[in-house]
């Protein structure tokens, strides 16, 4: 797999696109106005195009997008564009409303995540949920005191989560696979559990890490 597209300008997108790029991967990142990534692409060598255009020319994509945004961005990068890729979906269900005591609020329930209604909106898209619980200064290749962090991820499809894990192992990471789309209800929360250390003592610098006997 050489060419990923990057669906999503944010701090997340343009980490992520810096990550395939330090790992030799063909790498276009997209936004619903690229000239606002002309200082990025003159940084990184990564062009920038539209949602469509990236996601036409990846032999996979990054869905990097506001939660709120998640399912429209694919619609407007066409779903046909998609058909059969792996799509690593690094959002999080967050609401508009403000945190309290630190703790975000998300317009999913507990029975219910953003992967989910993703995967149903878009069945001929192969979503694997990952990259979502951490902060995107630690997404590629960190260094933790503690040792290596673990990134969960989820998706019905085999053969795209190993796709998807082969990546994680590359950016630094122990995967660990939970298993069908439905795990997303469980790994998405923990980027509210990431958050409230640095939404109530500006402490970012952490990640979660599974302990196994």
């Amino acid at each position: 797999m050489a060419r990923i597209a990057i669906i999503g300008s944010g701090e997340v997108g343009q980490a992520l696109a810096r990550g395939f790029r330090k790992h030799d991967y063909d790498v276009k990142i997209a936004s619903r106005s690229p000239e606002k990534l002309a200082q990025f692409s003159n940084e990184s060598g990564i062009p920038a195009t539209t949602f469509a255009d990236a996601a036409a020319w990846g032999e996979a994509a990054v869905l990097a997008v506001s939660g709120d945004a998640a399912i429209d961005a694919v619609r407007q990068a066409d779903p046909g564009n998609l058909k059969g890729k792996w799509v690593i979906d690094t959002t999080n269900p967050i609401a508009k409303e403000p945190p309290e005591d630190g703790v975000l609020r998300f317009f999913t329930g507990p029975n219910d995540s953003l992967t989910e209604r993703l995967q149903t909106a878009y069945p001929d898209i192969r979503f694997v949920k990952a990259f979502n619980s951490v902060g995107s200064d630690y997404m590629v290749n960190p260094t933790f005191t503690s040792g290596t962090g673990t990134m969960f991820y989820c998706g019905d499809d085999p053969d795209a989560k190993k796709a998807v894990a082969e990546i994680i192992k590359k950016f630094g990471w122990e995967g660990w696979d939970m298993g069908t789309a439905r795990a997303a209800r469980a790994i998405e929360p923990l980027a509210v559990l990431w958050c409230i250390p640095g939404l109530r003592e500006n402490r970012w610098n952490h990640a979660f890490r599974l302990m196994a006997m």
